[in-house]
């Protein structure tokens, strides 16, 4: 697509941009009092994707149609603020945004889903399948330990995961979504690199993926809507709203979980995630990607792919 710009120079894109045609059908699907752009191949039970920061649907353009293949109706969703979807002020605490994907399997016609949750989305996935167990059959998670986990370790480790996690505390800044769209987005691309394997990168499709997220990442309101996830998680802490997520995340999961970590995550340490499994009372599998990132999805698609179809067909 070609851009636009307006008085200040910057650009100027369309929700159409996420719009890319494919093996696939795009829609518009009402759930938890927003409008969701979902994205779906296939038929059969249903597989429901959700992306991480800073990317849209097209995280999973290589797999929908794998899913699909393999007998799997496979869906994926611009998440609450992103892509396509609506773009509300507020609701980006972890309450609203596992309803949203609570909403969005009964919107979809189905009654139950296995959720693949990569980086945020992962957390969301977590919070989802703790709040609406009967929902989430199976759950995946790609790059995200448990919110629980993750909290305790940004404190307790200060050289660690607080460090790692300094990029996101930026996010508190006010008005740090202009920062993120300055010059077309281009921090965008600097996490997409900083937080993968070293592999990743100097592929040949590496370069439009990027290109892509920073498209989307400059639809209106999109790049407030992003941070305003991670806004939450911090500020949260001191607030009674952020109390009782914490209380009630501490239910034990009873969804049989499998979680993929890169072993060169720089977002989310593997020391970090692994100890996510202490959460979980029902079947847990962990596996340390040796050579991956933060986006195992991407820089390890065939393992990944499967993974998640083992696990959707156990």
């Amino acid at each position: 697509m070609s851009l636009t710009y307006a008085g200040r120079m910057e650009p100027v894109v369309d929700e159409t941009s996420v719009l890319v045609e494919g093996p696939w059908t795009h829609r518009s699907v009402g759930a938890n009092g927003n409008r969701f752009h979902v994205v779906e191949a296939g038929a059969g039970p249903l597989v429901l994707f959700l992306h991480g920061f800073p990317e849209f649907w097209w995280a999973w353009h290589e797999m929908l149609p794998a899913v699909a293949d393999a007998g799997f109706r496979a869906v994926a969703v611009d998440m609450r603020g992103y892509g396509a979807s609506d773009k509300p002020p507020r609701g980006y605490d972890g309450f609203t945004m596992a309803a949203d994907v609570a909403g969005l399997i009964r919107a979809l016609g189905e009654r139950q889903a296995t959720i693949v949750g990569s980086g945020f989305g992962g957390m969301v996935g977590w919070a989802a399948a703790t709040f609406h167990p009967k929902m989430v059959r199976r759950l995946v998670v790609l790059g995200a330990a448990h919110p629980l986990r993750l909290r305790a370790a940004i404190f307790a480790d200060p050289r660690g995961q607080f460090s790692a996690a300094t990029p996101t505390l930026r996010f508190q800044l006010p008005r740090y979504e202009h920062v993120l769209r300055r010059d077309g987005a281009a921090m965008v691309g600097d996490f997409l690199r900083r937080w993968s394997g070293p592999a990743w990168p100097r592929t040949a499709g590496f370069d439009d993926y990027v290109a892509r997220c920073r498209e989307a990442m400059l639809i209106p309101q999109a790049a407030f809507c992003a941070l305003e996830g991670y806004r939450w998680a911090f500020r949260s802490v001191l607030r009674l709203h952020g109390y009782r997520f914490v209380k009630q995340m501490q239910t034990p999961l009873t969804t049989p979980t499998l979680q993929l970590h890169g072993a060169l995550d720089k977002a989310v340490l593997p020391r970090t995630a692994q100890g996510s499994g202490r959460y979980c009372v029902a079947p847990y599998e962990w596996r340390l990607l040796d050579g991956v990132g933060h986006y195992p999805h991407l820089e390890a698609p065939d393992l990944v792919l499967g993974e998640v179809l083992r696990w959707a067909k156990s």
